[in-house]
């Protein structure tokens, strides 16, 4: 029975018509894997064991494919969403945005500087100006979030990419800390698929070049691939640009038929010149900020900066961005390896090393940051497939251990430029560190019903100290030590079902769990937008519970539809406290998010494509009474039922495309593309709002298939990225609301607004070996 069951699924698979076998193969793989690992138990007790080796050479697969359950890819019972390079292969690809906009429930805005993204699953990161907080990223299943909660997608290049795995949900039960909204995986292109070199360039307006090269193999026992990049711009607002160089390579290597050996290094080094953000009035009247060379003579509504004239204390002068010369100079290396090894056909022990390096030089207002934060993080767990029962099981157990050296320095800026540095204002030193386990269990209770459940426990300590320097006036410096000992204990559990009703769609039901500590800065910013004592500050944590359905009708047609609501306790809530003073940090008691998600690609008649991603959110407080002080008076106000500040309700992304099937043209297509954000409002009393926008995107593009002929190495793109030279913002940082104040002074207080790219011409050629 069991020998026939094999044959059965071997067949079915190899039954599979050619195009619909190479669409599904990943997901089909996966099931298929999973029902085998009943039937290899069973064939052990009888059969001497079959190498690693021996499956793969009879596979054609290459001998180092990863056994360990992976932590990214194709998850069971929980709301995932893949997108390949397919999407983007002949498109400009600037930033990551491009990718993962793509996905169902992701948001997208521009952060700090014209390559910085913020990315935000279900609205995670909806209140962070830059970077990624709340969601875990990951490389190649390696981590490239540090332990105190950030990571960033101005120093990655899309075209080193292969796919992008989307997890979606509160997720700390597999990644720990932070994993309030999910993770995103980047996956690099692999050897095997690229099997010689590749190398292209991308030009654009304002000034955008990118030349990149890609090299990889694949073979018996060993696989690598190697991406390198350079790439330039200027922005289209004024003071901005930047250019940065990328190195990105992975490899793997089988030692003998039971290890394999996996290494991974990313090294980047970049230089931006960054603007000031905006008053809402000031980017009405002007986006682009044009005209703002000097203070003296700038043009009405410049951004401008305040610094010291001496760089400690008493008189201050204004300057614009290209005054200050307003930047960064940030380095990040990140080198990892990972080992396996198969203690039994069925047992698969695996441990990961990750050293992550960022080297920060920040004069990007008028107090410049510098700093180095060292990362180190371990993990090793095992796999075990068997049977249970008599069900198919796959069990996962772990240990995990990250620790953050921060060691930083804030100054008072000088109207010396950029290497204009004064007095220092603050010195951080300390660590942040995480320790913990997690276990899950995939149990197929039926050959349709797989029951998944996981627990994670972590205890996380910040053990950080601040001393704050003021100068008064004629008077010596004062020093005030600030040290903050927190320790922190969470568990997070998370149980699913998924259901193949039949062949072609598959449900699931899932509760999940979710935290995050505190930032270690929040812990020393007081209310007032000043060094203080904010140590009081408690973790977030959210319940969330989604149900979906995912469609696939071979080739033709996949779709998926989600829906969730998340319950959140002591969500952290960050705003300005205004120009030239801190973003500061508070707990907000309660707040509910809840929202859908689906996704569609659909290929109605021969070269012909549609694909949509949308994502709708309801995100609200339920109890939030805030605090707003100015001077000596001081009032209380009731933010129960207003919208989260900076979570746009809807974000949709759509795309229709052709692309010649057959014959000499084959290889020749094109696609239109829509982009739309809702408004959404920018102040925790929901005054004032940005306004909503739909951009428009066209492509056209020559990718012939492999055959003879060098024309069929080559590949041409031209883009037209929003046709219609839309203005509108591209990121909005959240903004304090005042006592006794209103909209209209609302529209006034700087440091929010960057206005988004206007139209913008590319093209690209790419050639293969």
């Amino acid at each position: 029975m069991t020998r026939y069951l094999l044959a059965s699924l071997l067949a079915t698979a190899a039954a599979m018509p050619a195009a619909a076998q190479s669409h599904d193969a990943a997901a089909r793989r996966a099931d298929l894997l999973r029902q085998r690992a009943a039937i290899d138990a069973e064939l052990a007790a009888i059969e001497a064991p079959t190498s690693l080796a021996t499956t793969a050479a009879a596979s054609g697969d290459v001998v180092v494919t990863a056994r360990a359950l992976s932590l990214t890819t194709k998850l069971t019972g929980q709301t995932t969403t893949t997108i390949t390079d397919a999407a983007v292969r002949n498109t400009p690809a600037t930033t990551v945005a491009d990718l993962v906009k793509l996905s169902p429930g992701v948001v997208v805005i521009q952060g700090n500087g014209p390559r910085d993204v913020g990315v935000s699953i279900r609205g995670s990161n909806a209140r962070q100006s830059f970077g990624a907080r709340n969601i875990q990223v990951f490389e190649d299943d390696f981590p490239v979030t540090q332990p105190d909660g950030l990571a960033r997608f101005d120093l990655t290049d899309p075209h080193a990419y292969g796919a992008v795995d989307v997890v979606r949900g509160p997720s700390s039960a597999r990644y720990g800390n932070y994993a309030l909204g999910g993770a995103v995986n980047f996956r690099t292109r692999a050897g095997r698929d690229i099997q010689g070199a590749e190398v292209g360039t991308d030009i654009g307006g304002y000034g955008y070049a990118n030349v990149y090269a890609t090299i990889g193999h694949a073979g018996a026992g060993y696989e690598y691939s190697l991406f390198g990049s350079l790439v330039g711009a200027d922005g289209a607002t004024g003071h901005t640009g930047y250019q940065t160089g990328t190195i990105n390579a992975l490899a793997t290597v089988a030692i003998g038929s039971r290890d394999r050996l996996t290494a991974k290094l990313i090294y980047n080094e970049g230089e931006f010149r960054l603007s000031t953000r905006l008053s809402y009035a000031q980017y009405l009247r002007n986006p682009y900020q044009q005209g703002c060379e000097r203070a003296a003579t700038a043009a009405p509504d410049c951004g401008t900066i305040s610094v010291f004239v001496n760089g400690v204390s008493g008189a201050r002068i204004a300057q614009t961005a290209a005054e200050g010369d307003l930047a960064r100079n940030d380095r990040r290396t990140i080198a990892g390896a990972r080992w396996e090894h198969d203690l039994a056909d069925n047992l698969t022990w695996r441990t990961q090393a990750t050293f992550d390096s960022r080297v920060v030089n920040q004069p990007t207002g008028s107090t410049p940051f510098k700093g180095t934060l060292d990362s180190y993080q371990l993990s090793s767990d095992v796999t075990w497939r068997g049977t249970v029962a008599g069900m198919a099981a796959t069990g996962f157990a772990g240990v995990f251990y990250g620790y953050l050296d921060n060691q930083s320095y804030s100054f008072n800026k000088t109207p010396a430029g950029r290497n204009g540095i004064g007095a220092p204002t603050q010195t951080v030193f300390g660590d942040v560190r995480n320790l913990g386990l997690r276990a899950r269990e995939e149990l197929a209770l039926t050959r349709r019903l797989m029951l998944v459940a996981g627990i994670g426990a972590e205890r996380s300590l910040i053990d950080v100290r601040q001393t704050a320097y003021a100068y008064p006036a004629n008077a010596a410096a004062t020093l005030t030590l600030i040290p903050a000992n927190r320790s922190f204990w969470n568990v997070a559990p998370e149980a699913s079902l998924q259901w193949q009703a039949i062949d072609a769609i598959r449900l699931h039901a899932r509760v999940g769990t979710g935290y995050g500590i505190p930032q270690a800065g929040s812990l020393f910013v007081t209310s007032a937008g000043v060094p203080g004592n904010n140590t009081a500050l408690r973790p977030q944590r959210n319940t969330g519970v989604d149900v979906g359905a995912q469609v696939t009708i071979g080739r033709t047609l996949t779709a998926e539809l989600t829906g969730y609501q998340e319950w959140f306790r002591d969500e952290l809530v960050t705003q300005s406290a205004g120009v030239n003073l801190l973003a500061y940090t508070a707990n907000a008691p309660r707040s509910l998010h809840r929202g859908v998600e689906a996704g569609l690609n659909w290929r109605p008649l021969s070269g012909t494509s549609l694909a949509l991603s949308y994502g709708y959110n309801d995100h609200h407080y339920t109890d939030f009474a805030e605090r707003l002080t100015a001077g000596g008076r001081s009032a209380v106000f009731d933010r129960a039922g207003n919208a989260i500040p900076g979570v746009a309700p809807s974000f949709a992304n759509v795309r229709l495309g052709y692309d010649q099937p057959s014959g000499s043209a084959q290889g020749i297509g094109g696609f239109v593309e829509l982009t739309h954000r809702a408004a959404y409002a920018i102040d925790n009393a929901n005054l004032l709002s940005v306004p909503a926008y739909t951009l428009v995107n066209v492509n056209l593009h020559y990718d012939p298939p492999p055959g003879p002929g060098w024309w069929r190495r080559m590949s041409l793109f031209a883009s037209v990225q929003n046709l219609t030279d839309r203005t509108y913002v591209g990121s909005a940082s959240i903004i304090a609301n005042s006592l006794g104040g209103d909209r209209a002074a609302l529209t006034n207080v700087t440091g929010s607004v960057y206005a988004g790219q206007p139209r913008t011409v590319f093209a690209g050629v790419k050639s293969r070996f």
